[in-house]
């Protein structure tokens, strides 16, 4: 090989220096702390996953033309995942019969789209995945949507950077097949219009809405629908099931003080098809990052696909952690340093045997302190300098004399005092 190999990483994917991890690991255990408390318990699945799971439940565009697919040596299609939710199905449909019904489950993975790498949105990513299997009623709508508020207030958000905007598809399907008069199938071709109105010209939008056989009062009356209320929005079908299950949901948002959190937009759709009742998306507010971050919704039928006439279901969200970043560094919600905790660094003499630096550093460590040994060049303000480029809190100073004595010198290195304590009395200092 006569050129060089190239240092950047595979075009949609990024490299993790310590820096980046620490970010990582903060946002990931604001994350962790939050579900855990509200009782959510984490899961895993593999990264391989047979191709026919992506093609059954969100069709051939997701599975053949956005996955890493190939066929392995025994000739079956595998695809790297690029999403969690099929994984979680099939998991949940494998042991049906094991289970404590309702679950409420949660994961942190890593996933693979084929796709141009833009803003928000990368070839790799890491992707929150939050579901509760085995609740029917609007409770588990609102448990996963708290859940989605709590996160983003965790974070130290508030109501003015970001919204949750809640549609649901029955009553999508409903109203639409009332104004439209059409049948399911109907309503369903519109929802793929509806779900990129805000991506395509108007003109483009409207020829799409004619093609399908609407006319220009029809497209007017579905506009309509775009500025309502949940109240003026479900009088039209006032005895649609989806009505019925929005109307519970805002009840108790507005009950819970949840609703100045959240808002009724006829346009979420959640263009996958396997969704079923109250979809959601959270935006950004900020004028610069002003979009869609995250979103996610109710998927009746989704275990079916692996156990027949399978009765559970099914609802929950993804929020992937690129977009997750950039809100917050985009409203300043990114703490200057990570674990502000104390981290020990124990410089090291020519004159002091190498163990007796091994016993301060166990010593330490045994007492659940983050300690260090200095491993690079002796010269001490050269460990310093290293100890406060790396974030260390503090430094244990023991040359020869401070051994002989049985002393060590702790160095804060913020307020740049320092003390001699006994050796047998370190770790009381912290």
């Amino acid at each position: 090989m006569s050129e060089k190999l190239s240092t950047q990483p595979y075009k949609g994917t990024r490299d993790f220096y310590p820096q980046e991890m620490r970010l990582r690991n903060w946002f990931f255990g604001v994350i962790r702390d939050v579900l855990e408390r509200s009782a959510f318990d984490e899961y895993n699945g593999p990264m391989l996953e047979s191709l026919d799971v992506y093609a059954a439940k969100s069709g051939d565009e997701l599975a053949k033309e956005q996955t890493y697919h190939f066929t392995d040596r025994g000739g079956r299609d595998l695809a790297i995942r690029p999403e969690m939710t099929p994984s979680v199905a099939r998991m949940v449909a494998g042991k049906m019969g094991e289970l404590n019904f309702p679950l409420k489950w949660f994961s942190i993975p890593n996933m693979y789209r084929y796709e141009r790498p833009q803003r928000g949105r990368l070839r790799e990513f890491w992707q929150l995945n939050v579901d509760i299997f085995g609740c029917d009623g609007f409770e588990a709508d609102l448990e996963i949507i708290t859940s989605a508020i709590n996160i983003m207030c965790a974070y130290g958000a508030d109501e003015s950077m970001f919204t949750v905007h809640i549609n649901n598809r029955r009553f999508f399907n409903d109203v639409v097949a009332t104004i439209a008069k059409t049948d399911a199938e109907g309503s369903r071709k519109v929802s793929k219009v509806v779900d990129k109105k805000n991506k395509i010209p108007r003109e483009a939008y409207e020829k799409e809405m004619h093609e399908l056989g609407l006319d220009d009062e029809q497209i007017a009356r579905i506009d309509a629908l775009y500025t309502m209320s949940v109240e003026e929005a479900t009088a039209i079908c006032p005895d649609s099931v989806g009505s019925a299950e929005l109307r519970s949901l805002f009840d108790v948002l507005k009950k819970t003080g949840l609703d100045r959190y959240c808002m009724f937009d006829f346009g979420i759709i959640r263009g996958l098809d396997y969704y079923t009742g109250t979809v959601f998306e959270v935006f950004d507010n900020a004028p610069e990052n002003n979009r869609a971050m995250f979103g996610g919704g109710r998927y009746d039928n989704l275990v079916g696909l692996f156990v027949k006439n399978a009765k559970i279901s099914g609802v929950g969200y993804g929020m992937g952690d690129v977009t997750l970043e950039n809100f917050l560094v985009t409203h300043k919600l990114v703490p200057e340093t990570f674990g502000d905790g104390v981290k020990v660094l124990v410089t090291r003499f020519d004159d002091v045997p190498y163990e007796s630096y091994t016993a301060l550093v166990d010593t330490l460590r045994n007492a659940g302190i983050t300690a260090s040994i200095y491993l690079g060049q002796k010269k001490f303000g050269k460990q310093i300098d290293f100890a406060v480029k790396e974030g260390y809190s503090h430094v244990v100073i023991m040359g020869g004399s401070e051994a002989e004595r049985g002393v060590v010198r702790i160095k804060n290195l913020a307020t740049r005092e320092e003390t001699e304590v006994p050796q047998d009395q370190l770790t009381a200092q912290f």
